[in-house]
């Protein structure tokens, strides 16, 4: 097979995969007959091909894929008319500290944050498949300690955790101002909510 046809192979591949395709997931659309230095130079020349237009081909944390520009989402959002899932400032805050900070346990999230942390927080972030749980902390109580997950940077678009935006010198009960819409850039289906009426104080459950 010449280049041009593995090249063809790769697209069609990416294109019509509902997931990111990981180097040996493409490598074996060849039963490994090309090598892995071979699709990432193709890859590459892909990513050339298709700058100009719409879609981009992007390198995440889960491997390779087809993914819409930035600047598409105002005509894309037509397609979709229901409004996109919104998080609290609370819940940014806790996934800001989780991302920059792991591993971190629920009780230094409620040192930073200098407030109680909702269960219902926890849980939303769990079930969103944005953190997990990777240990325990050897101490009183061994609590659970969080990292942000592979679904978490596929989903910001991210190959590592270094990718994400430095926070600056934070305050001393956490993130505060810029800071805290820097911290993490969500999705681009699903905007932060920065209402300033948000939990800022107590227990973020209430």
């Amino acid at each position: 097979m010449n280049t041009v046809e593995a090249k063809k192979v790769l697209e069609t591949a990416l294109i019509c995969s509902q997931q990111p395709l990981a180097l040996r997931d493409l490598r074996a659309l060849f039963d490994e007959a090309v090598g892995a230095d071979t699709v990432k130079f193709l890859l590459e020349e892909l990513q050339a091909d298709w700058a100009q237009r719409g879609v981009q081909l992007v390198q995440v944390a889960s491997g390779w894929r087809f993914q819409s520009r930035p600047e598409m989402r105002h005509w894309l959002d037509r397609l979709v008319p229901e409004k996109p899932a919104r998080y609290s400032r609370a819940t940014l805050e806790t996934l800001a500290i989780i991302a920059h900070r792991q591993p971190v346990t629920r009780g230094d999230i409620e040192d930073i944050r200098g407030v109680v942390v909702g269960s219902l927080i926890i849980k939303q972030l769990e079930d969103r498949g944005w953190i997990e749980v990777i240990g325990h902390r050897e101490t009183v109580g061994r609590p659970a300690l969080f990292a942000t997950t592979r679904q978490f940077l596929d989903d910001l678009g991210l190959q590592s955790i270094a990718d994400l935006p430095q926070l600056q010198a934070g305050a001393a009960h956490g993130l505060e101002g810029d800071e805290r819409q820097a911290a993490l850039a969500l999705p681009a289906d699903e905007p932060p909510n920065l209402d300033e009426g948000a939990t800022t104080a107590g227990n973020d459950d209430e």
